[in-house]
């Protein structure tokens, strides 16, 4: 008589290498870099709580408790919204990887996250700062004129900075009359078509026109001789620029994405006659 298989029974406390198969599960899962970071850093988090304590079921209660741990820092709701939602979607890999009983993880997604109350406005740039900031970069260098195109297009067409990032030369084009950025796609692969003020157009031209760019992606690294070099660079550059010309100018709590939406379309309307 042949030997019946014995049925895998989901287990209710999960090991290191249990919860890095679930982690890779998350991660594939996801299309977006930034998403991907997001989720890999807030679950990796939850990991080394979850494993700083012995023998804990991964269940509702003990999510429960680690939301509660982090109410106890200064972290806005939206934050630990993040972290929250990283953290159901593991459950939810858990479970379909038969790791976790289907019933704990549902117990785990009815985890409420935290009430937001209110919203944030952030620093809204008026157009005097903007100014402030765009002088930074006056210099006829070639850093200085690539620089002074990407505070340009952050100012000016409100962009993220890894949209900035992703522009190429070919993405500048003249419609009806109109320069403009054609079918960019931003987050979440939403596609859209941006207008282009006149005095962007001119710090995007003085960068091309210096660089030899013809072709290809529209800013580029540039190296301690003052060469271009490579093809493209990363957000982070753009964060560390406009960090270091915030604070040289007097305004050290600026930042890109301090730049809400509706600040960026009011930015747009403001600087596109109020800056020259």
């Amino acid at each position: 008589m042949a030997k019946s298989k014995r049925k895998r029974v989901p287990k209710t406390v999960l090991k290191l290498p249990d919860l890095e198969q679930s982690k890779s599960a998350v991660l594939n899962s996801l299309s977006s870099a930034s998403s991907k970071r997001s989720y890999d850093h807030a679950i990796c988090e939850f990991i080394d709580w979850y494993c700083s304590e012995p023998r804990l079921s991964f269940n509702k209660s003990v999510v429960t408790r680690y939301r509660i741990a982090f109410e106890q820092y200064p972290y806005a709701p939206a934050t630990i919204n993040l972290r929250l939602a990283a953290i159901r979607r593991l459950a939810y890999e858990a479970s379909d990887c038969g790791l976790l009983s289907s019933d704990l993880a549902a117990g785990i997604r009815r985890v409420k996250g935290v009430r937001r109350l209110g919203v944030r406005v952030g620093n809204w740039l008026t157009a005097e700062e903007g100014k402030k900031l765009l002088g930074t970069e006056t210099a006829e260098t070639l850093r200085s004129q690539r620089n002074r195109a990407m505070l340009s297009l952050l100012i000016g067409c409100g962009l993220w900075r890894a949209e900035v990032t992703t522009l190429r030369f070919e993405d500048l084009q003249l419609r009806e009359g109109h320069w403009v950025i054609a079918d960019l796609r931003g987050k979440g692969g939403h596609i859209r078509t941006i207008p282009v003020p006149e005095w962007v157009k001119k710090a995007v031209d003085s960068w091309t026109i210096g660089a030899g760019i013809n072709a290809g992606p529209l800013l580029r690294s540039i190296n301690k001789a003052g060469r271009i070099w490579g093809h493209g660079f990363t957000p982070k550059v753009i964060w560390a620029i406009v960090k270091a010309n915030a604070k040289s100018c007097g305004l050290p709590t600026v930042a890109p994405e301090d730049w809400p939406g509706a600040g960026r379309a009011l930015m747009r309307r403001r600087h596109r006659n109020c800056i020259h």
